[in-house]
This record gives structure tokens, C-alpha cells and sequence, in this order.
């Protein structure tokens, strides 16, 4: 007899499927246990706890990529092609090592381009400080600043990963040359000889730039081959302004990027002196003044209670 309006389903291999997951659930039990031996074996050598945080962290890495690849040749028939296998491969590594990739690939950056080295002042991601140290994974600061003025050390190594540079910007105080801009702002007041103030400024700041221009003018050439830098006015200068409470003179100079606070300290000991055998000359601080366009009369009460004041 003919059967008819039966429509004939598809078979479903349920037995394969069934030994995919037996062997897919094998590997992962296995490479657990194997994690978990090693781990133990490995403890009783690595007793630091930083050291034992990386070992513990490389270990689940390569758990991670043996497992994804041993879970691929068991569900995936397009492994027999050479070239899916090691694109799967490169993509689980990626995923699994991306932090430490980057960290890599940072390194090589510095020592290809050299953007930061040893004994370098460098500012990144809102640390400052000077470099001591750069290694396959991350570079370490000796931290300035913070709490600390005039960016001098803090006492601690700032550890920064290498793979920062690629995300944050970076300012580099040292390279090319080592000096950098400062300015000292001299608040003098309005009735003061601020002409005579401004020519005191100017020879402090003089005083302690010797022979630092021609010095910042060779360094600024040889780093303008690199950068598309133009060399301006390097000597020192002395500028004007006006605030509510006096005249302001700021003074404009270059100076090492290590030495800031005690060329800073050398200049205000100059600059305190003579202005203190100046005469003409005072420092000025924040004021309220008060000014009357009419004559004021100005009364005093007398002695006795029943008179009246006596206009002065």
C-alpha cells in the first residue's frame, strides 16, 4: 500500500552530537585538573603574592587558548583547512591576551620610536615623573609632584603598562633638550616705580639664565631634524599686565626641568633683596580701596554730651 501525506523528516545524528559534548566536557574537567596540579606544584617555588597573581594569570591564559582550540577541533569540520585553524588560533589568542599584547606591542614602540627612556620626565594619563625602569610589559615612574611642589619626588614608583601610550597622551620634558619654560609672576603696587621693578626682574632672571639660551638654542636644533619646530626668542623677558590689586611683571625664562624650584628660590632671593633697598617699590598684596569725589567732612563729638560735634 501507497502511504499518502506522509512527508519523510530528516534524521537528527543525536549519537554525534551526544560524543561532541562527552569529549568537549572531558577536555575542560581535564585541563582543570591539570591547571589545579600545576598551581599546587608550582606554589610551594612562587611564594610572593604578586608573583604568584601573574603565575595564576598566565596559567588561566594558556587554559583558556588550549581549550578553545580543542573545543574547535571537536565541533568544527572546517578545521581541516590550515588556514581557519590558525585564524581561530590568532583570534583566541588576541581575545584571551589582549591586555598583554598591547603591553607588548608598547615596548616595541618604545624602542623603535624612543617617545620615552631612562632618565627621561615624562607626564601620562595625569602621572608625572622621571623614568627608571621600562621592561616587556610596563615602564615605572619615580612620581614628582602630587602633594609635593615645584615637581620634585614624591618617593613613590608609579608602574604604568606600556600599552597607556597608545590611549593617553604623553608629554615628554626632556626630549631633545632638557630645558623648559618657567615663569615668575612680581606683584608690585600701583604707586610703586614699576619701571625700575621690571628692570630688577629682568637682570634676576638673567643672572640665572647664563649661557642656558645658547645651550637650549643647540638642543632645540638638533630636535627641530624630528619635529617641524620653530625656534623663536630663547633669552629672557620680562612682561607687563595689570590686576585689580597692583602691576604684574612675569618674568619669562628657561630653565632646566630639574631645577625649577631652586632657580625659582634664587631669582625671589634677588628679587626680595632689592626691592627691600628700594625705596620706591612695594610688593603688592589683594586691597580694597574706597574713592570720594566730593570733600568729606569729617566731625568729632565733644567731651561734653549736651553740645554738638565740632566740624573739623
Amino acid at each position: 500500500e501507497e502511504r499518502v501525506g506522509v512527508v519523510d523528516l530528516p534524521t537528527i545524528d543525536l549519537t554525534h552530537t551526544q560524543i561532541n559534548l562527552i569529549e568537549s566536557l572531558v577536555v575542560i574537567v581535564s585541563l582543570i585538573i591539570v591547571r589545579w596540579l600545576l598551581l599546587r606544584a608550582i606554589h610551594r617555588y612562587v611564594p610572593e603574592t604578586e608573583d604568584w597573581y601573574q603565575t595564576r594569570r598566565v596559567a588561566t591564559y594558556i587554559t583558556t587558548i588550549i581549550a578553545l582550540i580543542s573545543l574547535a577541533f571537536i565541533w568544527l569540520d572546517a578545521f581541516d583547512e590550515l588556514s581557519t585553524y590558525l585564524g581561530l588560533v590568532s583570534a583566541g589568542i588576541a581575545i584571551s591576551l589582549s591586555d598583554l599584547l598591547k603591553n607588548m606591542a608598547g615596548w616595541l614602540y618604545i624602542v623603535v620610536r624612543r617617545p620615552l627612556w631612562l632618565g627621561d620626565r615624562i607626564e601620562v594619563d595625569g602621572t608625572r615623573g622621571d623614568v627608571v625602569d621600562v621592561r616587556l610589559f610596563r615602564f615605572t615612574l619615580m612620581e614628582i609632584g602630587e602633594w609635593v611642589h615645584a615637581d620634585q619626588s614624591t618617593g613613590r614608583l608609579v608602574h604604568v603598562p606600556n600599552g597607556v601610550l597608545f590611549t593617553k597622551p604623553m608629554a615628554n620634558y626632556t626630549e631633545g633638550f632638557e630645558y623648559i619654560w618657567n615663569e615668575i609672576p612680581v606683584m608690585v603696587t600701583f604707586e610703586s616705580n614699576w619701571e625700575e621693578a621690571k628692570a630688577i626682574v629682568q637682570e634676576e632672571i638673567e643672572s640665572v639664565s647664563v649661557d642656558v639660551s645658547a645651550k637650549a638654542s643647540e638642543g632645540l636644533r638638533k630636535t627641530a631634524r624630528d619635529y617641524q619646530i620653530k625656534i623663536g626668542k630663547l633669552t629672557p623677558i620680562v612682561y607687563l599686565s595689570l590686576e585689580e590689586s597692583g602691576v604684574v611683571l612675569t618674568g619669562r625664562f628657561l630653565v632646566s626641568a630639574r631645577k625649577r624650584r631652586g632657580i625659582e628660590e634664587r631669582v625671589w632671593e634677588g628679587v626680595l633683596r632689592r626691592f627691600r633697598d628700594a625705596e620706591d617699590i612695594d610688593l603688592a598684596y589683594p586691597t580694597v580701596r574706597t574713592f570720594y569725589r566730593d570733600p568729606i567732612d569729617v566731625r568729632t563729638e565733644s567731651s561734653d554730651s549736651g553740645t554738638e560735634p565740632t566740624p573739623q
